[in-house]
């Protein structure tokens, strides 16, 4: 019997409809104008990056390492400033377009988990815990400049 990964349920379009919800908020809101500053101005090929990670990450196509490599994101993300504030900003658009794109509400959950794994390792700068206005999401683990 083979278990399902997050990618059966969501597919290449939930992917393409994630990363494209994720880039639109975090290109309106306010709170994450600072994360949407540190990327290019063409998002094409940070969009297409994001997807090829999405799918192999979620177990479906390795489309990121033919490409990219090993995906190293810690290392890769090190020149951006990243702290508590950016790394909340982050989860914030991520949250928003989970909840646009991901119907069933325990995958949601279960992405959002692992999501919050993966951000709170971005953090690399000393700095706020949370930025105002956002809300810490469930599990969040303390700043902390860990190298790895």
């Amino acid at each position: 019997m083979t278990v399902p990964k997050p990618y059966d349920d969501i597919g290449a379009d939930g992917i393409e409809r994630l990363v494209d919800r994720f880039y639109h908020h975090m290109r309106v809101l306010p709170e994450a104008a600072t994360i949407f500053a540190m990327h290019p101005t063409d998002l094409g090929e940070t969009k297409a990056t994001l997807r090829a990670f999405l799918s192999m990450w979620l177990g479906g196509p390795d489309l990121f390492r033919p490409t990219h490599g090993e995906p190293f994101l810690r290392r890769r993300h090190l020149r951006f400033p990243i702290d508590g504030a950016a790394r909340d900003a982050w989860m914030h658009c991520m949250g928003l377009a989970l909840a646009e794109v991901v119907e069933d509400a325990r995958l949601r959950e279960h992405l959002t988990a692992n999501f919050q794994q993966m951000a709170n390792h971005m953090v690399n700068r000393a700095g706020a815990s949370a930025s105002p206005g956002l809300p810490l999401m469930r599990g969040q683990a303390p700043t902390d400049s860990r190298d790895g």
